[in-house]
């Protein structure tokens, strides 16, 4: 299907010529090792059943062509069994598709700017729930038909004061354009403005309807390469769900520590016992709290990679990762109730797991709190390549962030990964001892 020798993936996600500064990618579409469309369709029997044990291997030798990139991510993120036919899976991508647009014509009846192919980077209501009649807001809500912008507000106000959940929801509406109008601008992709109306739509659905996390930044970045990848909206909405559901943690605050606070401890422990010599020197600079690792855990390495380099990291820790229940307690998580455990637990062989997951499931299965994902293990493998740097140069903080900062696209995805497990099998023998 290929010639030869390695294609260079860049060419699937344009960049502006006008942005020079845009790192390149290291990832290589390499014949024989990259999940091919070949490969990848080969990989379903007759019914459509999927292989996933033999996929996972071949994700992780060689990463996903960007032509099928979208369709195996589905599969990776736990939208389908992978043991369904392929009718099954239309029916499931149906009824899907269904409840996102009944979710979207909810939030369209308060907002009528949703699905209309544009979106709003001012605030247009205040705290106590009173419309913004700023003559700018106005003008960004006028949808250009015989309404304007304080036509809305008539209607809005008119059926008495506003609920407070559908307060708190406008309240971010302008916050989602402001990050939208921010997010992958040096693609081509998001020249057009209904990219960026498609990635604010699927954003302010997914504020409506997660009433715990709403809308945080970083959301954007998380969900702008499945509008990408993904041709229909709702199939990228029901991806970009998926991967919130592992990481919406992350994002959510009470008063105690939680999310990702509870990983910034675990990664300090796991310094401590793989490189306590680092530990101490960035204890000592006043970063034994790790905070200066935030953004990583947040957007899932999206700005220390490369785009196309961070989509290949994605894929790779899913792979690492994967544990073929996934879709079973999605489903039962989205019924509220636990349904489905009978049907799921006959479903779990260690085959068709990730090779993170075997490690997991060897060490006894799940704690308490369950195993800590991989992308903790994945900044301790960066800080790990970066350790002689970060011992010899940095002398404070802000030189532990400007060496981190400094690493943006120079860092291999397959290297990082490689080193996550191994500190992950190391971390295991030590915390057992």
């Amino acid at each position: 299907m290929w010639g030869a020798a390695a294609e260079p993936a860049d060419s699937y996600y344009q960049v502006r010529p006008e942005c020079t500064d845009v790192p390149k990618t290291r990832f290589k579409i390499k014949p024989g090792k990259t999940l091919s469309v070949r490969k990848w369709q080969a990989a379903f029997v007759q019914e459509g059943s999927l292989d996933i044990g033999k996929t996972l291997r071949r994700i992780r030798r060689g990463g996903i062509h960007p032509s099928i990139r979208g369709e195996v991510w589905e599969f990776l993120l736990g939208c389908y069994d992978p043991m369904s036919t392929f009718e099954e899976r239309e029916q499931i991508r149906q009824r899907r598709r269904l409840q996102y647009a009944s979710w979207k014509e909810e939030c369209k009846q308060m907002f009528p700017v949703i699905g209309s192919g544009r979106f709003i980077t001012a605030p247009v209501i205040a705290e106590n729930g009173q419309p913004n009649h700023d003559p700018l807001v106005l003008q960004e809500i006028n949808l250009g038909t015989n309404s304007n912008g304080s036509d809305f507000f008539k209607e809005l106000t008119s059926r008495g004061p506003l609920d407070k959940k559908v307060i708190q929801w406008l309240l971010t509406l302008h916050q989602i354009g402001l990050d939208v109008n921010r997010t992958d601008r040096a693609l081509v992709f998001y020249e057009r403005k209904e990219n960026l109306s498609k990635l604010w739509d699927i954003l302010s659905v997914y504020a409506w309807i997660d009433k715990d996390v709403g809308y945080c930044q970083g959301m954007s970045d998380l969900c702008s390469p499945m509008i990408i990848l993904l041709d229909d909206e709702a199939d990228s909405f029901w991806c970009f769900e998926r991967l919130m559901r592992r990481l919406r943690g992350n994002f959510r605050s009470t008063g105690r520590s939680v999310g990702v606070e509870a990983q910034l401890t675990h990664l300090s422990s796991i310094t401590q016992i793989i490189d306590p010599k680092l530990h101490q020197h960035l204890d000592k600079l006043g970063g034994g709290d790790y905070l200066f690792a935030i953004r990583m855990l947040m957007v899932q390495f999206r700005r220390e990679f490369s785009f196309c380099d961070s989509l290949y990291l994605w894929e790779m820790m899913w792979a690492l990762e994967y544990d073929p229940n996934l879709f079973y307690v999605y489903e039962a998580q989205q019924c509220g109730s636990e349904k489905t455990e009978e049907s799921k637990g006959t479903r779990k062989s260690i085959k068709q797991c990730g090779k993170y997951e075997r490690q997991n499931m060897r060490n006894g299965g799940k704690s308490t709190e369950g195993p800590l994902p991989i992308s903790v293990f994945l900044v301790a493998s960066v800080l790990k390549d970066k350790s002689s740097k970060l011992m010899t140069e940095a002398r404070g903080l802000d030189d532990v962030v400007k060496i981190l900062n400094d690493m943006t696209g120079n860092l291999d995805a397959k290297k990082t990964c490689s080193g996550a497990i191994k500190i992950h099998k190391k971390y295991l023998r030590k915390a057992k001892k």
